[in-house]
């Protein structure tokens, strides 16, 4: 599907609108109290709710990168390619669309602040990908492997623009106060904005402010759920917070605001399920069905109403581009289509759709494995069983053997969309090596392709998880190369053998830094790089072990392998520079 300059039936406002989106990660439909969650107080995301257009049956991916891939793509999840949350299987693929390069191929300041999760490497990085002002945090979550190390939602270090910087505050506030700063030099230049503002709350490790967890503990939940739901109050604050600051600097009226979720739930469903079954990372509706509501005053999107078709993350990218009438890309065809004549209640024929996902989350993908094949009506979970969601939206009722043609029919609709993304599960998508854009770069386990989960937040790090992995890895340009390994990221300076002390706690339960770390006994250590192979002694008190290497532009399997007596462990981090 083509978009490209369409118009709305509306009449335009005057000026290109602005978008603030605004995502949180693993918050699911039943974890707001307008969406009848009797414990939870969400009063701003409940005024949204209730002065804009809400998508009732809106799908995403059950996990976290998967759905970012297809949000900023318009592509299925497989097909933009992170259907991983790890294992160099979260980045999305060179050549994929984003909703930040649409906007700013338009003239739009384009910022992204808080969780990216498709690529900490170049070519892969927000600020890679079309986002001109960019605060964010590394791998998945604060506190993974590949963030700044020790970061842990309190005073941490993100990165702006590429560049370490330390900031003081509890992340989500701060996230937040970025946009507002980059929103008023985006008003100060003349241009209008995108603020991409995904949180990492209330995602765990589970901390945030006294203040706002406290008071759900005191109610007889458990501290987790507790932590959970206070990090979500805290959300709904700063969104608060955000439209009242929008509306005193005269931005509201022609500022389209978005509210949505990345997944399922992942620690509210015993308190309140949405009246789905299951939660984060389940082929139900409970890990994929999640709120969305938009309000725009100048499209005349202020008053309460529900859009109660079929639409999913792939729809948003087309959506976009011609709610604010975007010249979009000419050579690209979405698997999601524009929602503008649902939100608009235009007489465009609106058929019958079919919507597939998947939770895949294995190094290659396996055909049919945790699916949905959808339709307004039905559900086909896993190729078999099927459930009639006008009757049975809980899906306790398996009806598969009495309705075989509708089993058929939807097994033909996934077996046409696997044809279509199987072919470029055999394609790596590659970190590139001496791009002046990230040079040296480090790479980190969190993207190991391995046979096991590698140690992809920082507390295994500091234990000293083993696994054996390698990185997928790109050279553009012939010359030198120094490539150093690590036990510990470059940011901190100790020796592979020395151990680290845990780090101070936080609000909330136990934090990542806590743990101790394990120094390791290395007596040599092993790089293989295309037909590059040599091993090194390793000296005490030395921080890593570097080895100069001549290569030639290609694709490359990066390994490091640290040996121990009998034992080998790969290097958890790789500091790669072209001289």
């Amino acid at each position: 599907m083509l978009v490209a300059a369409p118009s709305l039936t509306m009449a335009a406002p005057e000026g290109k609108p602005n978008v603030v989106f605004v995502i949180t990660d693993d918050q699911g439909y039943g974890d707001i109290s307008a969406l009848g969650n009797s414990i939870i107080k969400t009063p701003n995301m409940d005024e949204l709710h209730a002065t804009g257009v809400r998508l009732t049956d809106y799908h995403v991916t059950p996990t976290c990168a998967p759905t970012r891939g297809a949000l900023m793509s318009g592509h299925f999840t497989n097909r933009a390619g992170p259907w991983h949350t790890i294992m160099g299987r979260s980045f999305l693929r060179v050549g994929e669309m984003t909703l930040g390069q649409a906007f700013l191929d338009n003239g739009y300041e384009t910022g992204m602040f808080g969780k990216w999760h498709l690529g900490d490497n170049y070519p892969y990085r927000p600020e890679d990908r079309g986002f001109s002002e960019v605060v964010r945090h590394g791998g998945g979550g604060v506190g993974q492997t590949p963030d700044f190390w020790d970061n842990s939602y309190f005073d941490d270090t993100y990165f702006h623009n590429s560049k370490p910087q330390k900031y003081k505050g509890y992340c989500t506030d701060v996230y937040f106060q970025e946009a507002k700063r980059f929103i008023e030099e985006s008003v100060d230049n003349g241009k209008p904005f995108l603020a991409y503002i995904s949180t990492n709350a209330p995602h765990g490790p589970f901390h945030c402010p006294d203040k706002y967890w406290k008071p759900y503990a005191e109610q007889g939940i458990s501290d987790r759920e507790a932590i959970f739901y206070g990090m979500i109050a805290n959300v709904d604050e700063n969104v608060g917070a955000m439209r009242k600051w929008l509306e005193r600097k005269g931005l509201t009226e022609n500022t389209i605001f978005i509210f949505t979720t990345d997944n399922g739930t992942a620690s509210g469903d015993k308190l309140n399920s949405g009246g789905m079954r299951g939660k984060k990372g389940s082929e139900y509706d409970g890990g994929h069905r999640v709120p969305f509501f938009m309000n725009w005053p100048a499209g005349n999107l202020t008053r309460g109403r529900d859009i109660n078709e079929l639409t999913a993350h792939i729809d948003i990218l087309p959506t976009l581009i011609e709610l604010c009438g975007l010249n979009g890309p000419m050579d690209y065809s979405f698997d999601g289509r524009s929602l503008a004549p649902l939100i608009y209640q235009t007489p465009t024929p609106w058929p019958d759709r079919v919507i597939i996902t998947d939770s895949q989350r294995v190094r290659d993908p396996i055909k049919w494995r945790k699916s949905a094949t959808m339709t307004k009506r039905w559900r086909l979970i896993n190729g078999e069983e099927l459930y009639d969601m006008s009757r049975d939206p809980e899906q306790k009722k398996d009806i598969s053997k009495s309705n075989p043609e509708v089993v058929q029919r939807l097994r033909g609709e996934y077996d046409r969309w696997w044809a279509s993304i199987s072919p470029g599960f055999v394609v790596d998508e590659r970190a590139v090596l001496g791009n002046k854009a990230d040079n040296p770069t480090q790479l980190t386990a969190h993207d190991w392709l391995t046979d096991g989960n590698p140690p992809w937040h920082q507390s295994s790090i500091r234990k000293g998880q083993k696994g054996v992995g390698h990185w997928a890895v790109r050279v553009e340009k012939s010359g030198t190369f120094e490539i150093a390994l690590r036990r510990w990221p470059r940011e901190v300076s100790k020796s592979i053998e020395s151990d680290v002390k845990p780090g101070k706690s936080v609000p909330g339960l136990v934090a990542y830094r806590e743990t101790p770390g394990m120094g390791f006994d290395v007596s040599s250590a092993m790089l293989s790089i295309g037909d590059f192979s040599d091993e090194k002694p390793v000296k005490k008190g030395a921080e890593s072990v570097t080895f100069t290497v001549d290569l030639e532009p290609g694709d490359f399997n990066l390994q490091g392998i640290f040996n121990m007596g009998g034992d080998s462990i790969s290097a958890y981090y790789a500091v790669v520079k072209r001289l």
